[in-house]
């Protein structure tokens, strides 16, 4: 169902879009193609697009552009691309190495057991429990078992909203500490409600941890190749598939880092939204035999 958007004013220079109440791939596709939509009309007076889990939101220059104006255009391309048979998608689909029950997240894990839920367990045995595996050896499997859609970025600079591209009854999902941790490793891997994701820097933070990359995702001083253009590097629309790896394997890559010479093995992936949504399995075989060449 095409619900119609809810659009609010946010002072004098923004325009709030929200699309759907709940996340979801349908909804994210949707604000991917009205997004794109409105960036390919380069409309003079629009200072920045920024796309969101189900919503999305633009900045404007009131001097230049007025909002009645700009909440026309927002409307037109809603209608535009009401038709997702008609949406043409493109993502970067990246392999992105992980190393769970890591020593590092487990130090930071452990000392947070007093603001946890179980705090007799680790976060990743607590989370094997609740979502119904019998181990965590089949948790972990689940989890790298299907590649995850880069819904947003934020909260903190870089950090990527990552929703797994797999059947509703298959998705993940686990609750936030019951009190944030005051530390979190800078790479560290986590889950929260239904989304991944990986810290940019050091700091709090109350998902469950599971595991830590080799590689940033924030460069403040764009050493490595991968940051040339931006210090961020993950971006809305990208497909994250999550790779689990040995210490040596995450060491070697680690050394690449410290080398500067460390770059994320990528490919690209044309599609319709339709494809995805009425055959995730499919979609993500074709995605992924483009970057691992099966």
């Amino acid at each position: 169902m095409h619900m119609e958007p809810r659009y609010t004013y946010g002072g004098d220079e923004f325009l709030f879009a929200e699309l759907a109440e709940e996340m979801s791939l349908e909804a994210n596709f949707r604000v991917s193609a009205i997004t794109q939509h409105l960036k390919n009309k380069e409309l003079s007076g629009v200072v920045d697009i920024c796309p969101a889990n189900a919503s999305y939101m633009v900045r404007f220059n009131p001097d230049v552009l007025s909002a009645e104006k700009l909440l026309a255009e927002m409307q037109n391309s809603d209608r535009t691309t009401s038709q997702s048979s008609r949406v043409h998608l493109s993502a970067r689909v990246v392999d992105v190495p992980i190393l769970f029950e890591d020593p590092w997240t487990r130090e930071a894990l452990m000392k947070a057991r007093d603001r946890h839920q179980a705090p007799d367990s680790t976060d990743i045995e607590y989370a094997a429990d609740i979502n119904g595996y019998a181990t965590k050896e089949d948790f972990i499997q689940a989890l790298v078992g299907a590649p995850y859609l880069v819904s947003m970025t934020g909260f903190v600079p870089g950090l990527p909203w990552c929703f797994q591209i797999t059947p509703r009854n298959r998705q993940i999902e686990v609750p936030k500490y019951v009190r944030p941790r005051t530390y979190t490793p800078e790479r560290a891997f986590g889950f929260g409600g239904a989304f991944a994701c990986i810290y940019p820097v050091q700091g709090a933070g109350g998902y469950q941890l599971f595991g830590i990359a080799p590689g940033p995702i924030f460069d403040r001083e764009q050493r490595l190749p991968d940051f040339k253009e931006s210090m961020v590097f993950p971006q809305p629309g990208d497909i994250f598939n999550y790779r689990a790896i040995t210490m040596e394997e995450y060491e070697a890559l680690r050394a690449q880092v410290e080398q500067g010479n460390f770059q994320y093995r990528m490919t690209s992936v044309e599609f319709h939204p339709d494809e995805v949504i009425s055959d995730p399995e499919g979609f993500s075989r074709r995605a992924l035999g483009g970057l691992y060449g099966d």
